[in-house]
């Protein structure tokens, strides 16, 4: 019987020939942690007598979050972060500097065939480089950092194959919105989902990481994409050289399989306060709208503020709305500042952030008022998310539907503007 990719990995890095429902040992190539989740972990570690990462390429520190600090509590979480990282010669990806989940694959610091964990849910988003990457708690993530190994149970693979091309203002968000909404927010627990088909051609490797973000929101473990062209080319372009990758066995064995055909889909939005009850934008078209949010590690890449000048192009942010823009990174800043894109959009009226995580997890800028509406491009819609749980509704949408609607002041389709 043949091998997925999440058995291909799990058994290189621990040395058996395991399947799906195994318990192993594996060795770990990369650890991260973020500044809301890195107290725990150096606790532990401190208690541990750790000196070094035992992983195979160390870990990193990222403070995104709560970037900059907005309080003297939470400075003096920054600079217990720094003074850890100095001392143990840990990479610290510090304030301004960008979203863990867009830093990290950056750095060069996940190859192809990888196995990395990290202390935030949206590490699978690694998965679109071909590794098999999961977020764990901050005690396991320490037990790995420390030991260079931790324990799995190799999970069973889910097989989604894409087919055809997106449609004009149709992207990576909108279909990763239509799997979800289809496969259920408990539909893929613990399983590794595998992307096939021709229509992986329409997915950049922003969508790919878009998409491999979300995987979460289904309850999977991994999300590993295929090491083809355009992740080689991805690489090349950072000087990296990516190797051959792993693939799954032609005879690999699924536990269940789905087809999408890209061309089918439409713009989608996930109403709250749950990621999974995905509705067509269409459905939800003239609800009032008082924020827009477009960044996090789901939509703040180079192709999305592009996707957005696109549809804002010419046109302004209608009065009463608020538009807040949070590049993933300073890459991507430096990018679109090149490019023209920071230049119109804040011509556009739109307010552009730091490098972060932005109003994403409501912990300083950008939290909204009681009872407002907000639509926004990144990966959750629960109660309380952006740091307002009075009845605050948090609209999930594409780059291109966010822009729309902050045009229109409601919840509108792209293709209509």
């Amino acid at each position: 019987m043949g091998k997925t990719i999440a058995e291909k990995v799990l058994g290189a890095h621990s040395g058996s020939d395991c399947s799906a429902g195994d318990i192993t040992v594996a060795s770990v190539d990369f650890c991260m942690a973020q500044d809301g989740t890195s107290t725990m972990m150096m606790r532990e570690l401190e208690a541990l007598g750790f000196e070094t990462p035992g992983t195979r390429r160390g870990m990193a520190l990222v403070i995104d979050h709560s970037s900059p600090s907005p309080s003297a509590n939470v400075s003096r979480i920054h600079e217990r972060i720094r003074s850890f990282a100095r001392s143990k010669g840990i990479r610290l990806h510090d304030i301004g500097e960008g979203v863990c989940h867009q830093v990290i694959p950056e750095s060069g610091k996940v190859l192809p065939g990888d196995l990395v964990v990290g202390a935030d849910s949206h590490t699978c988003t690694y998965g679109a480089l071909n590794a098999c990457s999961t977020g764990l708690g901050s005690a396991d993530v320490a037990a790995a950092t420390f030991t260079g190994k931790l324990w799995f149970r190799v999970p069973e693979s889910h097989r989604i194959e894409l087919r055809g091309a997106f449609s004009p203002f149709v992207s990576a968000k909108d279909l990763i919105l239509d799997v979800i909404g289809k496969v259920g927010a408990d539909g893929a627990t613990y399983k590794s989902i595998e992307y096939v088909g021709d229509g992986l051609r329409s997915l950049s490797m922003d969508g790919r990481m878009t998409v491999a973000n979300m995987a979460v929101e289904m309850g999977a473990k991994f999300c590993p994409f295929p090491c083809d062209q355009m992740t080689c080319d991805w690489f090349s372009s950072r000087g990296l050289v990516s190797g051959p990758g792993v693939a799954s066995d032609p005879d690999a064995e699924y536990e269940k399989s789905m087809a999408f055909d890209l061309s089918d889909i439409v713009p989608k939005v996930a109403v709250s306060h749950k990621v999974d009850n995905v509705r067509d934008v269409s459905d939800l078209r003239g609800t009032k709208v008082h924020q827009v949010f477009v960044g996090t590690c789901t939509n703040g890449r180079l192709s999305d503020l592009e996707s957005v000048a696109k549809v804002m192009r010419g046109r302004r942010v209608k009065e009463g709305v608020r538009m807040i823009v949070a590049p993933a990174s300073k890459e991507v800043l430096l990018e679109a500042m090149d490019a023209g894109l920071i230049r119109g959009l804040l011509r556009s009226g739109a307010v552009v952030m730091p490098p972060g995580c932005g109003p994403c997890v409501g912990t300083h800028a950008g939290i909204p008022a009681d009872g407002e509406n907000v639509v926004s491009t990144a990966n959750r819609n629960f109660r309380g998310r952006m740091g307002n749980n009075m009845d605050v509704n948090i609209f999930l949408v594409s780059p291109e539907t966010a822009a729309a609607s902050a045009v229109m002041g409601e919840i509108t389709d792209p293709r209509e503007v």
